[in-house]
């Protein structure tokens, strides 16, 4: 298990039960039918049946809430809990780390941007942690948490 999925791990365990997302209009799949006709064999109708099985079962699936984390919420209830603590995880990888209980060391942050894909200069700790922290919450985001969207531009 990478360092960024220990760091998902963390927030997500803060998460309470299911929060479903909020509902778009439902997604009606068309349903195949068979005209009638004089004689159709179970072979004909077999494919017919499974067709419409198909399509039922991906307008359920369209129409099924995803569970979304949010995570402003939770990092912010973890933050309300630290009230001496000066952390600013909406602006510092190193504050999200440690809000969440984990090693925010330089070694530990050059680790996690080469587990994300950083190419350019990790001395460069000032660009590499900018760069870092926008990862981390667009990853997140992409792994079903809800972060402002101003946190992501």
């Amino acid at each position: 298990m990478g360092l960024f999925s220990n760091l998902m791990n963390s927030i997500w365990r803060h998460a309470p039960e299911k929060t479903p997302a909020p509902a778009s209009a439902p997604v009606t799949a068309p349903v195949a039918t068979i005209a009638p006709t004089a004689a159709i064999s179970p072979a004909q109708a077999a494919p017919a049946a499974a067709t419409a099985e198909l399509h039922a079962a991906t307008a359920t699936a369209a129409t099924t809430p995803v569970h979304v984390i949010d995570v402003e919420a939770i990092l912010d209830g973890l933050r309300a809990q630290r009230p001496n603590d000066d952390l600013d995880w909406r602006r510092s990888i190193v504050d999200l780390m440690s809000l969440v209980g984990m090693d925010h060391s330089l070694a530990s942050r050059r680790e996690l941007a080469k587990e994300l894909g950083y190419t350019g200069s990790t001395t460069d700790t000032a660009t590499m942690n900018v760069w870092l922290h926008k990862q981390v919450l667009t990853q997140i985001t992409m792994n079903g948490g809800k972060v402002p969207a101003n946190l992501l531009d």
